[in-house]
C-alpha cells in the first residue's frame, strides 16, 4: 500500500482516509469550528501513511511536515493543519492507541533532533504545563483520532495525528479571539457528547500531552516520550 501526500484542495480518492477525514470535519457533528473554517479554505495538508505501527515511512511524514512548517511560516494562516492519517489498524483500543500515537511522536523527535534545535517559545520537558512538541522548531498542539476513541469528536474510521501549529493559538489570544472560539467549541462538543473532555485545560494550566491521544488519564500519568535536546 503506497502512502499519499495531499491538501484539502487536491481531490481526494474517494473511500481513501483523506476523504474520509474531510467528511469526518465536514459533518454537523464535529465540535470544532477552526477546523471546519480551515477545510473550507483548503488549508488543511493530508498525508496517507500505510500503517501507525509501521517505521517504514517516518522520514517521509516527517518531510511532509517539515513542508509544512514551511508553508504555514510563508503563509501566516490562522487555522491550518496538518493531518497524518493511516491505513491501519482500524481495530485499536483506546490504550493499544495511546501506544502506538507516542511511539510514532517519539520516532519523528528522535529524527528531528538530529538536525533541529526545540522550539524556544516552548519548554521541551513533556511534564512542564508550558510542554509543546515541536518539529524543525516549530511548536505543535497534537491531536489524535482513531476507531476506538470514546469521545465523539477523536471517533474516526481511521489513526489519525493531527498536528496544530501552538503559534496560531497565541495569535488568537493576541487578537482576543481565542476565548470566544473556545467557548463554542467545548459548549458544541457537550451538545454532543453530553460532557466536557475531562482532560481539556489551556496552555500554561497543566501539560498538554494529557490532551494528545484523548484517553482519561489519572492525575498520576507521566508522558513517556523522552526529548533528546541539549
Amino acid at each position: 500500500m503506497q502512502h499519499a501526500k495531499q491538501s484539502a484542495g487536491t481531490l481526494l480518492s474517494p473511500g481513501g482516509p483523506g476523504q474520509a477525514f474531510i467528511d469526518h470535519i465536514n459533518n454537523s457533528l464535529f465540535p470544532c469550528i477552526a477546523a471546519r473554517s480551515a477545510v473550507k479554505a483548503g488549508k488543511i495538508a493530508i498525508y496517507e501513511s500505510p500503517h501507525l505501527a509501521c517505521p517504514i515511512d517516518d522520514q517521509s511524514i516527517l518531510q511532509f511536515l517539515y513542508d509544512f512548517v514551511d508553508s504555514y511560516r510563508e503563509n501566516d494562516d490562522h487555522f491550518t493543519s496538518a493531518a497524518v492519517l493511516f491505513h491501519g489498524p482500524c481495530k485499536i483500543s483506546e490504550d493499544e492507541f495511546e501506544s502506538l500515537l507516542w511511539r510514532k511522536l517519539q520516532a519523528l523527535h528522535d529524527l528531528d533532533c538530529q538536525n533541529y534545535q526545540y522550539d524556544k517559545r516552548v519548554e521541551s520537558n513533556p511534564d512542564s504545563k508550558n510542554f509543546s512538541f515541536s518539529l524543525k522548531e516549530e511548536a505543535f498542539f497534537i491531536i489524535g483520532l482513531h476507531p476506538g476513541s470514546s469521545r465523539h469528536a477523536r471517533n474516526f474510521k481511521y489513526p489519525a495525528i493531527v498536528f496544530n501549529p501552538h503559534q496560531q493559538f497565541e495569535k488568537l489570544r493576541a487578537d482576543n479571539r481565542f476565548e470566544k472560539m473556545k467557548m463554542v467549541i467545548r459548549k458544541r462538543d457537550v451538545d454532543i457528547t453530553g460532557s466536557i473532555n475531562p482532560m481539556l485545560s489551556d496552555f500554561g494550566e497543566r501539560s498538554e500531552t494529557f490532551q494528545y491521544s484523548g484517553k482519561v488519564y489519572d492525575a498520576g500519568w507521566t508522558c513517556p516520550l523522552k526529548i533528546n535536546h541539549e
